[in-house]
Order: structure tokens, then sequence, then C-alpha cells
């Protein structure tokens, strides 16, 4: 009760805080809003501090920096959708990528000292200040007693505690979000804000972190498409990572755009290669992938760092969205909607066909064309209603590939204004597509399915002698089958509580600067 209470004003503070940044609905975009919203907005106002930033989306990142780590990863996402927001909002959200303020370097210096068990300096020949730092940790430059120069990154002190404060905000408003707002069941945000909630905890371990980077290094070689710093084993730990320092530009940089020794249309072509490759082809792919956790070096290597969020796709799902991606290329729309049908993403008492001629409405009048002749916000907003038109509701399991997808793709519009997605995709798909259904994908489903029928035979005789004891105690009548058989012991579902219903107001304050941020 008290730990509901604790959350449920903290929630309170949320609101409290984007009022006082005008960050809730600022007033550069009352006019985009319904009129009641505007006027809550224009009213909030009057709480708000004078002398704030001119630029509604650096209002916005400072917000959200006093928020804490869980909503600058919120900030961080809308900072690569330049096509579908405010390009003046993006902007000011843009430094939340590498920019945001460090931790004091003597508090650094104390947790290399507790991680390592000796001050660095037995370990290290130097120790920079902060380089970068992000929403749960920074980075330093050192050096070696052996001379190699590394990148040291440190946990934020106490981020375990601040993380699983904001998430427990952030389960609250997903809750109340299905209960005054029942339309919002279909995307899940319960279930939504579990799936993100495992994946940032997991962040928050150094050592799971170094273990994802070291599996990528693998596809990494593999496909030649990007590198991954060699990892440091044996400085590593739960709040420290050690890696191979990395000399180029981070992507987030601006001058990367102009500057003659870089590429950026070539390096958005590697982003985007490198997705879907690791995505459709190994199952496993980075799924934190905003420009300032990607470094183009002058060669050309692109180099991909901070591995704290890993995705992953089974082998049905690697298939699934291979297809579906390949369908949109070879503009067959039947297949994608028989795709969508056998994943069951789909209900099946609508029609394939109509489905296929809903799709067929998305990719036609995009095809082909070139980033900046296709508007994202309106292409995800026709999805959105055709989701809605045929019951289909979100899937936890995909949140990260589909995040993921949205940040690479935006971070190579920006790269490159012109950039092909059909081009870029074709031959990295069209792969996989052969592997998948060719003579190499037809034997592996072949002994995958021999697999599972040697697993049930070898439970047979269990089974057999179950039915047989079933049938034996039948028969004596020990058990009486006309009737549902409970089983003793077992725990009842658990009634579900309502909410306060004082709870209303501080859900909605809270709800509504979500709401309004999703729509500058």
């Amino acid at each position: 009760m008290l730990k509901t209470l604790g959350t449920f004003f903290r929630m309170l503070r949320t609101g409290w805080v984007l009022v006082r940044h005008d960050a809730l609905v600022p007033s550069e975009y009352e006019k985009a809003v319904p009129w009641f919203v505007g006027l809550f907005g224009s009213l909030s106002r009057i709480f708000a501090i004078r002398g704030r930033a001119d630029n509604p989306g650096e209002r916005f990142a400072n917000a959200l920096e006093q928020l804490g780590p869980a909503y600058i990863k919120f900030g961080q996402i809308l900072s690569t959708r330049g096509d579908m927001l405010d390009p003046v909002f993006v902007k000011g959200l843009s430094r939340l990528k590498d920019k945001v303020p460090p931790f004091d370097m003597k508090k650094a210096e104390d947790m290399l000292a507790v991680e390592w068990g000796v001050p660095w300096q037995e370990k290290l020949d130097s120790l920079s200040e902060p380089i970068a730092a992000a929403s749960v940790a920074q980075v330093h430059k050192g050096r070696l007693k052996s001379g190699e120069e590394v990148a040291v990154k440190i946990l934020r002190p106490n981020i375990r505690t601040a993380m699983r404060r904001d998430m427990d905000v952030l389960h609250m408003v997903a809750g109340l979000a299905e209960f005054f707002v029942p339309d919002t069941k279909r995307l899940g945000p319960k279930a939504f804000v579990s799936t993100a909630d495992r994946a940032v905890m997991l962040e928050l371990d150094l050592r799971l972190e170094a273990a994802a980077a070291s599996e990528l290094s693998e596809a990494a070689v593999e496909t030649g498409f990007f590198k991954v710093p060699e990892i440091y084993w044996e400085l590593g730990g739960k709040d420290v990572l050690v890696t191979e320092w990395i000399d180029g530009k981070a992507l987030s940089d601006d001058s990367i755009l102009t500057d003659p020794n870089y590429k950026p249309v070539e390096i958005a072509r590697k982003v985007m290669q490198t997705f879907l490759a690791t995505s459709f082809d190994y199952g496993v792919f980075h799924a934190d992938m905003h420009e300032g956790n990607m470094i183009a070096q002058p060669d050309g290597t692109l180099v991909l760092i901070d591995f704290g969020i890993l995705g992953r796709l089974s082998p049905q799902e690697q298939r699934f969205h291979a297809e579906i991606l390949y369908g949109f290329i070879q503009r067959d729309y039947l297949r994608i909607a028989e795709v969508h049908f056998e994943a069951g993403y789909v209900p099946a008492h609508h029609t394939i066909e109509d489905f296929a001629s809903a799709l067929r409405s998305v990719g036609e009048p995009i095809f082909g064309r070139l980033a900046n002749d296709v508007s994202m916000s309106r292409v995800l907003l026709q999805l959105f209603e055709i989701t809605e038109i045929f019951d289909m509701e979100m899937q936890p399991q995909l949140i990260m590939l589909q995040k993921t997808m949205m940040q690479s793709e935006g971070v190579c519009r920006r790269l490159d204004p012109k950039f092909d997605m059909w081009s870029t995709a074709e031959p990295i798909v069209s792969s996989s597509m052969r592997r998948e259904l060719g003579l190499e994908g037809r034997l592996g489903d072949f002994l995958d399915n021999m697999d599972r029928a040697r697993r049930t035979l070898e439970k047979l005789p269990d089974a057999t002698e179950n039915i047989a004891a079933l049938a034996q105690a039948w028969a004596n009548g020990d058990v009486d089958l006309s009737k549902g058989v409970g089983v003793p012991g077992s725990p009842q579902k658990p009634r579900k509580s309502l909410p306060f219903a004082w709870a209303g107001l501080g859900a909605l304050v809270t709800l509504g600067g979500v709401w309004a941020a999703s729509q500058l």
C-alpha cells in the first residue's frame, strides 16, 4: 500500500515537472491539440517557471533529465524521428543521445575502487574526465599499463533504485490508461511496459552488456557491416565495462553530415543493413540504435557501442518478418496478409483478401519512393487505423523489433534525406528468404519436426501410464469425470482491486503529458 502511494505521488510529480518546464502542453503546439487540452495547457502555464528555453524540445529534454533515466530513454526514441515530429522540437531533444550531464568524477573513481578492489591508478596509467554521459552510465577514456587506450563505462550511482521507481510509475500509468481509456487495451500498454521494464533492468548489469557485445561481435565478423569494440573481460564487473577505445565521430555529431572525410549516405546504408542482417539472419540485434550509440570511422567502418538492450527473434519470428518485408519489396500483398494470419497477428474472423487490400493501400503510395518523399507520420497513422479495423493487438515480444526499426530508419533519414529503404533492404531480405525457403531452410524444418517427434515419443510411455491410471481410478469410482476436477491447493485467481477513486486526476495529468508529446 505504501509503495503504491509513493508511486502515485511520483506520478503526480511527473506531471508537475512537465508543467513547470512548459513541456506538458507546450505553448508552441497549443493549436495542434483539442481545445480542452489546449485550455488545460494554458492554465498549466500559470505555474511554469519563467525564463525557460525557447525551444520546446529543449524544455522537454530538461524535464526528462529531471525526471529520471527511464524518461530520458523515451526522449532518445523521440529524438530519432525528425520526419514525424517538428524538426525544431527534435533538435532540442537531440542532446539526450549522449550529452546528459555527467556525475561527479570522485564518485566515478570511488565506484572503480569498489569494483576493482584497488584505486584505479593500479589498473590504469590515466583516466579522463567524462567524455560522454547518457541516461544510465557515463564513459571515460583511459590508458592501460600496457599502453592500449580504452573506454571505461561506469553506471550512474543508485541507478537501479532510480530506474525501478521510474518503471513503477510507468506501470501505474499503463494500468490507469487501460482502466480509464478501454480502447488502449488493444495496444497492450501494460504488456508494453512490462517488456520494456525487463529490457531496461537487464541493461543495468554491465556483465550482461559485455556478453551481448560478444554475441553480436560474431555477426559483425561474418557480415562485415559493422564492428564491435574488443572487451577487456578481466576489468569488467556489474558496474564497470572496459572496452577498446574507438576513434571517430558519433552519428549524433552534426559535423558528420558535412565533413568530407565521412560519407553519410554509405553510413546510412550500413546502419540499415546491420539491423536487417542481425535481425533476420541471426535473430539477435542491438535494440537501442540511436545516433549516440553508433560511431563512424574515417575509413568507413561503422562501430556499434552500448549493448545494454539486446533484441531477440525466434526462428519463426525471423521467417515471418523477413517474409513480410520481402512481400512489400515484391508488392505481394496477398502473401503479406497470409503471413499475418499464419502468425496469428490478425483474428481469424477477418478475411485475408480484405487485409491484403488494406495493406495495398499502405504499400503502393510509398513503394520505390525515397525517404524525403514519404511522410512516415502519415504512414504510421494509416497503419494504426488498419490495426484498429482488423482488431490487431500489440505483440509484446516484437516491441523491441518495432522500436529499433523506427530508430534505425530515423537515423538513416537524418544521414540521407533521400534514403532508399527498398534497395537497401532487398539484398539482405532476399538472401534471408532464399535461405529460409530454399533447400537449407526446408531441411532445417524437417530436422526440427523430427526432433519434436522424437521428444513426443519419449514422453509417450509416461503419458500412457497416466491415462491407464486415470482409467483405473474411474473404473474404481475414485474419480468422477462428469464433473470438473479441481486441483487441491491450487491458488484462486485474485480479484482485481479497483484503482483509488482519487487517482483519476493524477492519471489524466500524466497521460495528458504523454499524449501531448506524441502529438508534437
